[in-house]
Parts: C-alpha cells; sequence; structure tokens
C-alpha cells in the first residue's frame, strides 16, 4: 500500500504522541519568580516643604578700614579657611606697634617696682624703714603688675584688630550675596558677604492640626527625590506652636549628610508616617523602565511570559509599592534580564 504525504504527517504525530487539537505544553521559565502578596508597610501622607541651609551667615566687619581684595563672586564655592574679604590694615598695624611699645614700657615699670618692693621688704624686716615707706613700694609694685596685664591685653585686642582686616570662610559653602566693592571703605558692623553650606540641609513643613497628633506619635518622616530616591529624616523637630492665620503647626525634617541634589529654597516631598497599613511591595530590582513607563515581567499559570505596565506608589528602602497592573497572587520576574533573555530565546510563547 502506497502511502500519501498526508497519511505520513499524520502517523508522525501519533507516533510523537500528539492528540489533534490539545495545545502545546509550555517548558517551565529557566529564571527565578516570586508570588506577588501584600505586606505590612507604613501608612504616609504627603505634603510639601520648603528645603533650607542649616549653616548660613551675613559676615559683617569688625573693624574700619577699606576693601583692597573680594577674591570670590556670588555662586562661587569656597573652602573653611579661605580668605573671601580682605581690608587695609595701616591703622590696625599701627595699633599693635604702640600697643608692643606700650608694653615693653609695662615690663620695666614692672621690673623696676619689683625691684623697689624687694628692698622694702628687706629693709622692714630689719626695721631700717618706715612702714609707710613700705606700703609705698607695696603699691607701686601692685599697680605695675595691674599696669601689665593691661598692657598685654591691650597688645591681644590690637592684634586682634589687626586680624578682622581679614574675613575667612567660617565653613564650606557657597556665596550668596557680596554687599561691599573694592575700594569701599566700610565700618565696624557693616555686612559684608553672606553665603551658606550645602552640606547640611533640613526641611521645614506646614503641618495642619487634625494630623498632628499622629504625626507626634510615629515621629518618623522621609523626603521623596524625583529620582525615586528616599531619604529618611535623620531628627523631627515639632514646634510646640502653631500659626495664628493659617493652624497649621511647623515641623523640621533634619536631613543626613548625604548628596541629595537639593538647594535651599527648592520645594520637596516629605512623607510623614501617620500609622501602618497592609500594601503590594515588590522589588525595584524586578522592575522594567522604559522612559515614564515602569513595567514587570508576568508569569501566568502555562508558563507564558508578558511585559505589563504597572501603576507604583511609594518606595520603601529596596521595595516599591503597586498600586495597579498586579494581583495578588500572580507570578513576576524577579531578574527582568533573565526573563528578557528567556523571551529572546524563542522558549515561551507571547501571552494573549
Amino acid at each position: 500500500m502506497r502511502t500519501t504525504p498526508l497519511l505520513a504527517a499524520a502517523l508522525l504525530l501519533a507516533a510523537c504522541g500528539h492528540e489533534t487539537g490539545k495545545p502545546r505544553a509550555v517548558p517551565p521559565v529557566a529564571f527565578a519568580t516570586a508570588v506577588a502578596a501584600t505586606q505590612s508597610a507604613t501608612q504616609e501622607r504627603l505634603w510639601d516643604g520648603v528645603v533650607d541651609a542649616v549653616h548660613k551667615a551675613t559676615l559683617s566687619a569688625q573693624t574700619g578700614g577699606r576693601v583692597t581684595e573680594l577674591p570670590f563672586d556670588v555662586n562661587d564655592y569656597v573652602q573653611v579657611g579661605d580668605v573671601i574679604v580682605r581690608f587695609t590694615d595701616v591703622e590696625q598695624q599701627s595699633g599693635r606697634r604702640q600697643a608692643e611699645a606700650a608694653l615693653r614700657a609695662a615690663e620695666a615699670n614692672a621690673r623696676e617696682a619689683e625691684l623697689g618692693f624687694d628692698r622694702a621688704r628687706d629693709l622692714i624686716a630689719k626695721k631700717l624703714v618706715a612702714q609707710a615707706a613700705y606700703d609705698q613700694a607695696v603699691a607701686r609694685h601692685d599697680a605695675a603688675k595691674a599696669a601689665l596685664e593691661a598692657a598685654r591685653a591691650a597688645l591681644r585686642q590690637a592684634g586682634e584688630q589687626v586680624d578682622y582686616t581679614v574675613i575667612r570662610a567660617p565653613y564650606s559653602g557657597i556665596l550668596t550675596e557680596r554687599h561691599v566693592q573694592v575700594g569701599e571703605t566700610v565700618r565696624p558692623g557693616q555686612p559684608l558677604i553672606s553665603g551658606l553650606s550645602l552640606a547640611q540641609l533640613r526641611v521645614e513643613v506646614e503641618i495642619p492640626q487634625g494630623d498632628m497628633a499622629a504625626i507626634r506619635e510615629h515621629r518618623q518622616a522621609a523626603i521623596l527625590l524625583e529620582d525615586g530616591r528616599r531619604i529618611e529624616a535623620r531628627e523631627l523637630i515639632l514646634f510646640p506652636y502653631a500659626d495664628a492665620a493659617t493652624h497649621s503647626f511647623r515641623v523640621r525634617l533634619e536631613l543626613p549628610e548625604v548628596e541629595t541634589g537639593l538647594q535651599p529654597g527648592m520645594t520637596v516631598k516629605a512623607a510623614f508616617a501617620i500609622g501602618a497599613a497592609e500594601r503590594l511591595l515588590i522589588p525595584a530590582a524586578a522592575l522594567v523602565r522604559r522612559s515614564e513607563v515602569s513595567a514587570v515581567y508576568v508569569v501566568d499559570a502555562r508558563n507564558r511570559v508578558a511585559l505589563r505596565q504597572l501603576r507604583l506608589g511609594h518606595r520603601f528602602g529596596d521595595q516599591v509599592e503597586v498600586l495597579a497592573g498586579l494581583a495578588i497572587g500572580e507570578r513576576y520576574a524577579r531578574d527582568p534580564l533573565a526573563a528578557l533573555a528567556h523571551l529572546g530565546a524563542g522558549s515561551a510563547e507571547p501571552a494573549p
């Protein structure tokens, strides 16, 4: 009997144990998966806060003079100890030389008074001098010692006046404003230059009075950056009074010394803990980000793999909250690169 091609194909399918109409089984996936489940996480509420610098100051003149040097301009970065303003110091140097001369004279008078006191003490012991003469020697000795201390103090003050002609940065930071120009004569107390440090920042938030009870109870907050990072506040400072006009309380978040990219004056989202709630959380490493779209590879009951878009909530450490797109009990790929390689190898059937 001669076998036709169609009959040969049917016999081949039968020999392989396949039944007509039965779907082809998909082999198990070759990458690690996890099952979506809820977890207990902190319930939070968001408010807008304003970034502020912890260290900011306006340096003023402590002596008079004419400005001879302004090495830095506005928006320049300065290191702690850098010279930022320099004055003329002619008068101050002259005052220090006068103080040095007065000190030498006081030292000479003190030595003479010391010798006179020693002689008077020896003579009074031998009863060769009157008590009044001895008392005068004691008085001259004490007065000379006091004059010497005054001369030393005057020299220290004169030296400080010379030091005041050179203004140095008290900490590293950014110059924000110059109040004088080169050649301008300044007087004591006149503002010279303003600056701030970016090393330590804080965020101030206005909180409605109805939410203050929960915030006082938990005392936990963080700021949420635009790149998805979450910076936990090092300390919360709750001001004990409310604004009479807005009936809101001010809360200050002290931030750790980490690189945040924030600048004083910027607004930022601050998340405050107000309780606990069940949330669907998945590892941030399982996400696929394409432009503004976040997705995850989902594996169905027949081991078919598909990329599904998600709507995300807050981030909690290395996990992120899923608001929509993934149901409890569904499997997803823990490693998106492995899932992509699995699809590229053609070992998975595309999801309907």
